[in-house]
């Protein structure tokens, strides 16, 4: 079921499977990728409980192994409960059950809220630990946006734009390639993604932006707590979509050095009866 919120500037809908944003409109222009199967059927995924995929999909907690099937964990796979809905605003929500409890053995509730504000979409993902122990996980988010926006475009005339200067490196076998070099515009081609995405831990950017050379359009997304931004487009010519990705820190397989989920240093660990709380904003024109 898709669920629409609206104000007088910006329309969104969401899907309750997934809890996924599936549209953002502004004065009739579409800015959300349109899930092509053949490309990538996705158009904005939240992440949880981990981000990408720990070695072997597998991993311990509490001194017993897991596997975790899926890329990305399972929320984005599941159905939500819509529990608050208004003209601007919907909140839905995920409870842990036998399912989840195979594979990631917390009791949990995940709670994706998406609310407009004037011309700002602000999504909040908040994790809350309903166990007894502490529990670890990952959280962000993967919203695609259409390259080009504007018919007429190409991919190739829009950039990435970083609020600030970063440095940003990515393996390449054996060796690293300098991707931006105490830069902060990065020109978007297909062979940009040759190795995959483009990650920034810990970046000075609070907030990056999608724009094009020729004409005004544009999406700033905003980051205030994420820990990562990540750049991802496939690695194809007829891919027309850029994702822009904030994530509570880097992805699960940069822990893969520590089997245990307690130990690995990026997993956001929270306390009985706590909660963990992640937000964004998605700015288009």
């Amino acid at each position: 079921m898709k669920i629409t919120i609206k104000n007088d500037i910006l329309t969104a809908e969401i899907d309750t499977h997934g809890a996924e944003l599936c549209s953002l409109v502004r004065d009739g222009l579409e800015y959300i990728w349109g899930a092509n199967p053949e490309i990538w059927n996705r158009h904005a995924p939240v992440l949880f409980p981990f981000i990408c995929s720990v070695k072997d999909k597998t991993y311990t907690a509490g001194g017993r192994s897991y596997t975790m099937p899926t890329n990305h964990g399972f929320a984005r796979d599941r159905d939500f409960t819509v529990i608050c809905r208004g003209e601007s605003n919907a909140t839905f929500s995920l409870k842990s059950d036998e399912e989840t409890l195979r594979v990631y053995p917390y009791s949990f509730e995940l709670i994706v809220s998406y609310r407009l504000e004037g011309e700002r979409l602000e999504v909040t993902f908040t994790a809350e630990n309903n166990g007894n122990e502490d529990m670890y996980c990952y959280l962000g988010g993967h919203p695609g946006f259409r390259c080009p926006i504007d018919e007429g475009e190409s991919f190739e005339d829009y950039y990435i734009e970083y609020d600030e200067e970063e440095l940003i490196e990515q393996p390449v076998g054996d060796s690293m390639r300098t991707v931006l070099a105490g830069e902060r515009i990065l020109p978007l081609t297909h062979e940009l993604f040759k190795y995959d995405v483009i990650m920034k831990d810990a970046p000075s950017s609070a907030a990056v932006s999608l724009k094009s050379r020729k004409s005004d359009r544009a999406v700033r997304l905003e980051y205030p707590s994420a820990n990562c931004i990540a750049v991802w487009s496939p690695y194809r010519e007829d891919a027309d979509f850029v994702c822009l990705e904030p994530w509570s820190s880097v992805p699960a397989y940069a822990d893969d050095e520590f089997p245990a989920i307690e130990d690995k240093p990026h997993a956001v660990r929270i306390p009985p009866d706590g909660e963990y709380a992640f937000t964004f904003g998605i700015e288009v024109r």
